[in-house]
């Protein structure tokens, strides 16, 4: 594997790449990688020439400063278990490179109601952060695909839409969750769960397998009421919201008949972790 820290080396290389004929696909992370991570190296190995993945810790996306300290900085076990997958090329660059003064934001996008619900309500402030980075290392790479896991569904979401509207040849390609064995979404921040609230966050996962069968007898809005108070009878949960939305648009359903399908989302405080997931119903 190489790793490169400047954009100009990291180009020079995958310049070469392409004049060979070679494609590319890409998977941009914040480190604190796991299996989860890993899935996407795999997907990108078996479906292009060549896979990068990049490591930054992006600053813009952050809404608390106190989060952004707290996240954590696995760099020498992240590029081994990167190593191990074979993964082609590592980008490192610090945020000067990210971002040079230099950089100007002129793009502007228009996402509507995608960027207005669940996590955008929640987070004000934090999408603008993601399309910002996620557009720059676009800019920097510019892979054949684009790889982003299911468990962030609203960032996929917006990111499709963004390259939809960049009129973008980028293939973006969205993988499956990697859940823990009890069921639990992988996450970076499981980690800094206490014993007792790791053992009973898989209440959460269980919550949205319960509601893809209650879709058959019960209407959304029952399904995402029944949720939250299950979540909210749960010592240390804190729900933020459960929410059955139209798998493209993320707006809210009346029922289970759109032609888009639907998916269900949530997020919850367990003790001092806030852990989210999703399921697209079949």
């Amino acid at each position: 594997m190489l790793l490169f820290k400047k954009i100009n080396d990291l180009q020079n290389h995958l310049d070469r790449q392409r004049a060979d004929g070679k494609t590319i696909g890409f998977a941009p992370t914040m480190g604190a990688l796991h299996a989860g991570h890993i899935s996407l190296v795999d997907k990108c190995n078996a479906e292009n020439d060549l896979s990068v993945v990049s490591i930054f810790v992006n600053p813009t996306q952050f809404n608390e400063a106190s989060d952004l300290d707290k996240y954590p900085r696995t760099e020498e076990s992240d590029i081994l278990k990167l190593t191990q997958a074979k993964c082609a090329v590592l980008f490192m660059p610090d945020i000067n490179e990210v971002y040079p003064k230099s950089t100007e934001n002129t793009e502007t996008f228009d996402f509507g109601g995608l960027v207005k619900v669940m996590e955008g309500a929640q987070r004000p402030g934090h999408f603008e952060g993601v399309v910002q980075v996620v557009k720059r290392l676009l800019e920097i790479v510019r892979p054949t695909r684009l790889y982003m896991g299911q468990k962030d569904y609203q960032q996929f979401a917006i990111i499709q839409e963004m390259l939809r509207q960049m009129q973008s040849k980028i293939q973006i390609v969205r993988c499956p969750i990697v859940r823990e064995p009890d069921g639990l979404a992988m996450s970076s921040r499981n980690v800094r769960l206490p014993a007792d609230h790791r053992k009973r966050a898989v209440l959460l996962s269980q919550i949205l397998e319960k509601a893809e069968k209650q879709a058959k007898q019960k209407t959304p809005a029952e399904i995402e009421t029944e949720a939250l108070k299950r979540m909210e009878n749960e010592p240390d949960f804190r729900p933020e919201y459960f929410k059955i939305v139209d798998a493209r648009t993320l707006q809210p359903v009346a029922d289970f008949t759109g032609e888009n399908g639907v998916a269900a989302c949530v997020a919850c405080w367990v003790g001092e972790v806030r852990l989210i997931d999703n399921k697209v119903f079949d």
